[in-house]
């Protein structure tokens, strides 16, 4: 089955996962790359603007990890998943989508610093 997009995790993505325990850390992965091949707004959705959400609910327990599109490459599709949390409100904190906006803006200001380089 085709991938719908490829996923990189920035560095706290990678940390948050990193530091579940394995069975969550597996379910975690597990759910995104079901994600990758089937729509699924359980799984993966749309909080506002340009962030998205990667959902898990295992154990009681709701996972976050926020992320935004790059559709830059002619190539591939890729998610970028900046970081997560465990969710302990009904809504997502602005202060997690800020964060992900900001850390979206920095990521295409480094990436269009880098192509520049390359010319």
């Amino acid at each position: 089955m085709d991938k719908l997009f490829e996923i990189i995790f920035l560095e706290e993505a990678f940390e948050f996962l990193r530091n579940l325990d394995k069975k969550h850390h597996e379910k975690v992965l597990f759910n995104i790359r079901k994600a990758q091949v089937e729509k699924d707004p359980e799984l993966f959705s749309k909080l506002q603007d340009e962030i998205w959400e990667f959902r898990t609910l295992y154990q009681g327990l709701k996972y976050r990890l926020l992320s935004f599109w790059d559709k830059t490459d002619s190539e591939k599709t890729l998610v970028v998943s900046t970081h997560g949390f465990i969710k302990k409100r009904s809504k997502v904190s602005e202060s997690e989508i800020q964060k992900t906006k900001q850390i979206r803006i920095r990521y295409f200001a480094d990436k269009e610093k880098a192509k520049k380089k390359k010319q």
